[in-house]
């Protein structure tokens, strides 16, 4: 599973611009779906149809990930950005990027070594990207391109480190419990979605689209085990999240029951997730049409919204247990 997790995390693909990841997912799911689509926001969907009453079930994992759009070229070649999604300007100084069309760039600071020195906070508006142009008709990128961040995966055993694993990593979670579960009750609709991190936007279509019965999405969350972390019931390696509410929803108590009863079965480790600041397309499964009974399975993420992002292969493993368990049985809220 590593070697799915790397290909994804490494891929290319900020909010709006899902082209080349989504090519990537769908060679890694037709094998194990029925149909596959793509609908007319850019979301993939690849449905498993059930043997049973074939109620409707939307699992959501997005696959966008945060980048920055270009918004002006100066007469020197270099690159004025702003940002597709919750980027943090202290994260960028010296971050690497990469467009679409394979330009590599450098973020700079204009406050960079200056003899006052450069202890204040970077601004966006202080920030640019040098792709090494020598000019602006020189410059292989145009207003309006995407780019992504570039770090690549780093394997330290149980610990695993990207630029995307927001949420790429509940993207190769979903890829992996399709490919190992047999038979299911239900129709399953497994939708990879767009734009999440600008407004859960694909799921938000993708829902009233496949009008389901359930809705689970899957995406990471914040931890609160890092030094002097704001205080949260959730650690690396302690196993996959539970989602209870977040800033954006409150989870339907009947998924939330039929997902604890589920891990204690497994008698896996899973913790409760109570998340103060943030929501997941879980918000737009819930909201759509007349309303549908949906949560959350997150896995916990260090550095969320940075090039580094970390998570636990043991949660990666039992989130994967999780769900399988989950869509192949009797779904009774």
């Amino acid at each position: 599973m590593k070697e799915r997790i790397r290909q994804l995390v490494e891929a290319y693909g900020p909010s709006g611009h899902e082209a080349q990841i989504r090519a990537l997912i769908e060679e890694q799911v037709a094998p194990h779906a029925d149909k596959v689509r793509t609908d007319a926001m850019g979301n993939l969907i690849a449905l498993k149809r059930g043997s049973g009453d074939g109620k409707p079930v939307m699992i959501a994992a997005h696959m966008d990930e945060i980048g920055l759009v270009v918004t002006y070229i100066d007469e020197k070649g270099f690159l004025r950005f702003s940002p597709t999604g919750g980027v943090s300007p202290v994260t960028l100084v010296g971050s690497r990027v990469r467009f679409a069309n394979g330009t590599t760039g450098v973020i700079g600071w204009e406050k960079w070594f200056r003899p006052e020195g450069n202890t204040s906070r970077p601004e966006l508006s202080e920030l640019y990207i040098d792709v090494g142009a020598t000019g602006r008709d020189d410059t292989p990128v145009g207003v309006g391109d995407a780019a992504g961040f570039v770090r690549p995966f780093e394997d330290l055993g149980q610990r695993l480190i990207a630029k995307s694993m927001d949420n790429r990593i509940s993207c190769a979670v979903a890829i992996q419990a399709l490919s190992e579960m047999g038979e299911t009750p239900n129709d399953l609709y497994f939708c990879f979605t767009a734009q999440e991190e600008v407004g859960t936007r694909g799921a938000i279509t993708a829902s009233y689209g496949i009008e389901p019965a359930l809705g689970l999405a899957v995406d990471v969350t914040l931890v609160g085990d890092t030094p002097k972390a704001r205080p949260m019931a959730v650690s690396l390696g302690e196993g996959p999240a539970i989602k209870i509410m977040d800033s954006g929803m409150l989870a339907h108590p009947g998924v939330v029951r039929w997902m604890i009863e589920a891990a204690e079965s497994l008698e896996i480790r899973y913790q409760r997730e109570v998340l103060q600041g943030g929501s997941t397309d879980a918000r737009s499964i819930q909201l759509s049409r007349a309303g549908v009974p949906a949560g959350c399975l997150s896995i916990p993420c260090r550095y969320v919204h940075t090039p580094s992002e970390m998570v636990d292969y043991g949660d990666v493993q039992n989130a994967v247990k999780l769900l399988v368990t989950l869509l192949t049985g009797e779904i009774n809220l």
